[in-house]
């Protein structure tokens, strides 16, 4: 009897995990078991495995061989195991040195002819190798390019089985990535293409600041749309952990073919007419799909005519707003998905889009209609929207300043911010609880006296919460050492509701 031990790695959710392949060698009838929860894939790989080895004229042991895939009560799934087991047969069969085995984790898809695939967990599978301490992790070429930002691991590629052998045996090269291939710019829409709505583009450099949600009404064609699109170029650029976090999302949904690692905030606007299952995600057997709040990671989530979503999917938004993650539980899944995103709706007055008062065009929705429209937003949900913005139709063509002016400003804002939280957690105003922001972060003290006055008139600690944060994003672009007066007023003025959704 022999054993030899390799390690893989499976993707849990949208985060890695590291996989101990045990190959047990015995005497017996020749039977390959696969043990450990495998799925359909996996347990496939013991056939794809064999010829692979053939094919490179390496050897399958006889007898007995039993395969185990630790921990055990996870589900593994997908061929991302197969470099991995094979790892193992060899090692079992004294093709490798186990030795070459202990430091370093597998990750790819075997052809039957031996050759090494992409595969889509590679990137999520490489963190996690980094953080349980490899040295270094072997991957196929194709994803060479993206798991090699990873920190603190060396990652290397080779071509087919016996590559592998004479890389971790003999020191053979490792393949380089295909750095001449085309990758897709991270095109970035600019603010300089939007006509006047001078208020709405102040608005949207606060909610950058701070990283608020907003919600803009307006009539058809007054440029909402246009104006939330250019959000992200205003934005500040990933840093190194936020972008292996959000490139890994973007791998295993699909949606990383042609593109680099991402280092601008993503931006996502689905349609209307999305499921619920395509907002917070979905679980196919143990394959997670992200949804678009998941895949707004550190990025935006747009909902365009938000009235028209359905009502369970707008209000499954309310606690990822809060939490900044979601919970899916499954009969075979329970797992926890990222979902920090900043949230930006856009909904016109009413049905027809013409009950604005700045409109030349006469509203032809009832009243019942419109109130019923309005009431499709519910007042929890727009509880959680720190900037409220009305825009009227575009009456001068005066052009603002270009997305690289503002982002500058954004930035020199961010940075305060950052200087007055630098021995917190906490990044940005929009994050900070209120316990800290009541104990640490309080205005001047005409500030706080129209604070308090507006909380004794409304009634709602969240909302006074809320408008001191935008308070402070709005001392921070002005430079100031604490929110004044004049600061919490314009806060105020912000968080006030459009006159359709207080119908």
């Amino acid at each position: 009897m022999s054993l030899a031990r390799s390690f893989g790695a499976v993707v849990s959710g949208v985060a890695g995990q590291i996989v101990v392949v045990e190959v047990d060698h015995s005497q017996g009838l020749p039977t390959v078991g696969v043990v450990g929860l495998p799925d359909a894939s996996v347990n496939e790989a013991r056939h794809r495995v064999r010829t692979a080895l053939g094919n490179q004229n390496l050897k399958w042991p006889k007898g007995r061989v039993t395969i185990s895939l630790s921990p055990a009560e996870v589900r593994k799934q997908g061929a991302g195991l197969d470099l991995a087991i094979a790892m193992g047969v060899l090692g079992v069969t004294g093709q490798i040195p186990a030795t070459a085995l202990t430091t370093t984790v597998f990750v790819g898809e075997l052809g039957l002819d031996g050759s090494i695939r992409q595969v889509p967990g590679a990137l999520p599978a490489t963190v996690a190798a980094a953080q349980a301490g490899f040295t270094s992790v072997v991957v196929p070429k194709d994803n060479n390019l993206h798991c090699s930002v990873v920190p603190g691991i060396k990652v290397v590629s080779y071509s087919t089985l016996t590559h592998v052998i004479q890389g971790l045996v003999h020191g053979a090269e490792s393949l380089l990535p295909d750095v001449d291939s085309p990758i897709e710019p991270e095109f970035i829409l600019d603010l300089s293409d939007v006509l006047g709505q001078q208020q709405a583009r102040w608005a949207l450099e606060i909610a950058a600041i701070g990283s608020h949600n907003m919600l803009m009404v307006g009539a058809p064609g007054v440029g909402k749309t246009l104006l939330a699109e250019r959000l992200p170029g205003i934005l500040p650029k990933l840093d190194d952990h936020e972008s292996l976090e959000v490139t890994s999302i973007h791998a295993i949904a699909g949606t990383l073919a042609g593109r680099g690692s991402i280092t601008v905030p993503p931006f996502e606007a689905p349609h209307h007419s999305s499921s619920l299952s395509a907002i917070v995600g979905s679980v196919h057997g143990q394959r997670v799909n992200p949804g678009s709040i998941t895949k707004a990671h550190h990025g935006v989530l747009f909902l365009d005519e938000a009235p028209e979503f359905a009502r369970n999917v707008v209000e499954v938004l309310r606690q990822p707003l809060e939490s900044g993650q979601i919970v899916l539980n499954r009969s075979h899944w329970r797992g926890v998905l990222p979902a920090r995103f900043q949230l930006l709706m856009a909904a016109n007055p009413c049905p027809c889009g013409n009950s604005s008062p700045e409109t030349r065009q006469e509203c032809t929705c009832p009243s019942i209609t419109r109130r019923n429209y309005a009431q499709r937003l519910s007042g929890p949900l727009l509880d959680r929207m720190d900037i409220n913005i009305s825009m009227p139709h575009v009456a001068s063509t005066e052009l603002g300043d270009n997305s690289a002016t503002v982002a500058l400003r954004v930035k020199e804002a961010r940075e305060r911010t950052r200087w007055r939280l630098q021995d917190s957690p906490w990044q940005v105003n929009a994050l900070v609880p209120a316990s800290q922001l009541l104990a640490k972060f309080q205005p001047t003290v005409g500030g706080q006296e129209l604070l308090d006055a507006f909380r004794r008139k409304s009634g709602g600690l969240r909302g006074a919460h809320r408008i001191l944060r935008v308070a402070w994003s709005i001392a921070d672009l002005a430079g100031h050492q604490q929110p004044d007066r004049n600061d919490i007023a314009m806060a105020i003025h912000l968080r006030e509701r459009p006159g359709m959704l207080t119908a």
